[in-house]
């Protein structure tokens, strides 16, 4: 009886030092200099979520400046932003099958290209291999009404299956037709 008391003491200690160790580790970590959003939208019954980093403009020239033009961009901060979709969907002229998806555009000068790739666990864009693209489409690019602080991403909703999804920064908002099946 003796002997299992003590293990049981020890086993308890441990996971008190694993839990310190876990909190000390995190502690550690510095705070983000953009904060992340999990954003969820639905479409004919079925949600896609958008989870990414929302960098603010702070005065910086975004495209063509902080982001080059012509160059793939993780569309967002720090890790690559996913799109997860419940349902089959169009993304303009690009089938999507139900799944999960890192999200990157190319912005250019009057368009930007959208590209949905199957590797969805990678730090932004530094990795990015376009053999493993899912697809490309291009979108829509207008001039926003007034300036966009920080970056969002959302789906401006047309009906019940349909709308466009939309990525708003600075002086842009580049935009695309999404409709669920």
């Amino acid at each position: 009886m003796h002997r299992r008391s003590l293990l049981t003491l020890a086993g308890i200690a441990a996971a008190g030092i694993a839990a310190t160790l876990v909190f000390t580790a995190q502690a550690q970590q510095p705070p983000r200099k953009s904060p992340h959003e999990t954003s969820t939208f639905v479409l004919g019954g079925k949600k896609i979520t958008i989870t990414y980093g929302r960098p603010y403009k702070k005065g910086r020239e975004i495209f063509g400046g902080l982001e080059p033009l012509g160059k793939v961009w993780r569309t967002g901060a720090d890790e690559a932003t996913v799109l997860t979709t419940e349902g089959d969907l169009m993304l303009g002229p690009l089938h999507v099958v139900a799944g999960s998806y890192s999200l990157f555009t190319i912005p250019e000068k009057g368009k930007w290209t959208i590209i949905l790739n199957k590797t969805v666990k990678q730090w932004g864009a530094f990795k990015y291999d376009q053999a493993q693209d899912y697809g490309r489409a291009e979108m829509k690019v207008t001039k926003a009404p007034s300036t966009v602080e920080q970056l969002t991403i959302d789906i401006e909703k047309k009906g019940a299956e349909n709308g466009n999804l939309r990525i708003l920064w600075d002086d842009t908002v580049a935009s695309i037709p999404v409709m669920m099946h």
